[in-house]
């Protein structure tokens, strides 16, 4: 998995492409959400268009993304999330958990 990181008004966004799966995907996006929020992020989306496939190590990936950019005061939103894990975050209820955004303007408006 690649992860593109850019900068859009105070907002810092992860663009991920490819697949969080175990073995590499995760340790991509883990890298990249801690390298985000050690330089002093405190609004952080995820870009999920590109996302071809997640596992339960790519969920579980978000889920502490998540949880750790909340105990350090800042906020993760998800945005353009693909079908496949849309399903996926539905069906584990972690859909009520996440802000997830349809597009990367609305995100960046919620914050």
């Amino acid at each position: 998995m690649n992860v593109n990181v850019r900068q859009r008004d105070d907002v810092n966004i992860l663009d991920l492409k490819g697949r969080i799966t175990i073995g590499s995907g995760e340790v991509a996006l883990r890298n990249a959400v801690q390298e985000a929020l050690n330089s002093g992020a405190q609004k952080v989306l995820i870009n999920m268009k590109d996302v071809s496939t997640i596992d339960s190590s790519g969920i579980g990936e978000l889920v502490s993304a998540y949880t750790t950019a909340t105990n350090r005061g800042a906020k993760l939103r998800l945005a353009n999330l693909p079908a496949k894990v849309t399903d996926i975050l539905t069906i584990t209820q972690l859909i009520t958990v996440f802000d997830v955004y349809d597009s990367e303007d609305a995100a960046i408006q919620s914050f």
